[in-house]
C-alpha cells in the first residue's frame, strides 16, 4: 500500500499530539488509571469510616467509670503505643465486631489526647 507523502507529516502530527495529550493528561491533567482510582476511593472510604467511627470510639472510652485516670494512662503511654492501649481496652471495637476497625484506635487516642480532663 502507498501511502500518499502529504499524508505522513499528518500521521506523524497526530501521534505526536496524542503522546503529548497523554503525557499532560496523566501528568498534569489529573487522569489516573481504573486501578489508582480504586485505590484512592477504598483509602478515602476507609478515612471516611475512621472519621464517623472515632467519636464513637471517644464515647465508650468517657462512659468508663474510672476514664480520668485512663486517659491520664493514656497519655503516659508512649505514642507509638498509645493505639495499642485503646485496642486493648475494648474501645475501638464497635457493636457487632469482634475486633478493633483499623484505624479507629489511633484516630480515638488522638482525639482524647485532645481532650481536657
Amino acid at each position: 500500500m502507498k501511502i500518499h507523502s502529504s499524508t505522513k507529516p499528518a500521521f506523524w502530527g497526530a501521534v505526536g499530539g496524542a503522546v503529548a495529550l497523554a503525557i499532560i493528561g496523566f501528568g498534569w491533567g489529573g487522569w489516573v488509571t481504573g486501578s489508582s482510582a480504586r485505590q484512592m476511593s477504598k483509602e478515602e472510604a476507609e478515612k471516611a469510616v475512621v472519621a464517623v467511627l472515632a467519636p464513637i470510639c471517644v464515647e465508650q472510652f468517657q462512659r468508663e467509670t474510672d476514664s480520668a485516670a485512663k486517659l491520664s494512662a493514656l497519655k503516659s503511654t508512649a505514642s507509638y503505643k498509645q493505639a495499642d492501649f485503646i485496642e486493648e481496652g475494648g474501645w475501638a471495637t464497635m457493636v457487632g465486631s469482634d475486633k478493633p476497625t483499623p484505624g479507629i484506635a489511633k484516630a480515638c487516642a488522638v482525639m482524647l489526647k485532645g481532650l481536657s480532663q
